[in-house]
């Protein structure tokens, strides 16, 4: 007798400002937290790819499927990313990011993976946010 197929489902969203990736609540300090499950019905074990933090917002995947998910996050499939940033970035801050940038996440040092960088001109125009941030200039980071 065959196995039933099971059907993944795959899902393309926009992730505004302001929303923590996740889908339930997972301690008492994100009890006033919004949530990607706000946003509309998803099946039970969704999950998001990648890693949008709070304070980010644009495209974000989400599956059922932890194989894809495991896939795209751990194996060097390209992900491109725009970043605002208030003022004018240096020479010597591109510099930086293109050989990888020194960060400290809960108490711990890591270093990024180096990636490619581009300050594109001209400036993109993205739509009005909730929280105003002043664009004078805009990177591209790849990698």
């Amino acid at each position: 007798m065959d196995s039933p197929t099971v059907k993944h489902q795959h899902f393309i969203i926009y992730k505004p400002y302001g929303y923590l990736r996740q889908f339930v609540n997972n301690g008492p300090k994100q009890n006033s937290k919004k949530l990607l499950g706000e946003l509309g019905k998803f099946p039970e074990d969704i999950m998001a790819i990648g890693r949008l933090d709070e304070k980010s917002e644009g495209l974000l995947l989400l599956t059922i499927d932890g194989q894809v998910s495991n896939h795209i996050c751990i194996s060097k499939v390209e992900k491109e990313y725009y970043a605002q940033i208030d003022g004018t970035i240096t020479d010597e801050a591109l510099e930086t990011l293109i050989n990888g940038l020194k960060i400290g996440v809960v108490g711990k040092k890591y270093k990024t993976q180096p990636c490619e960088v581009k300050l594109l001109n001209p400036t993109p125009v993205f739509s009005i946010r909730s929280k105003k941030l002043e664009m004078k200039d805009t990177i591209q980071l790849l990698g």
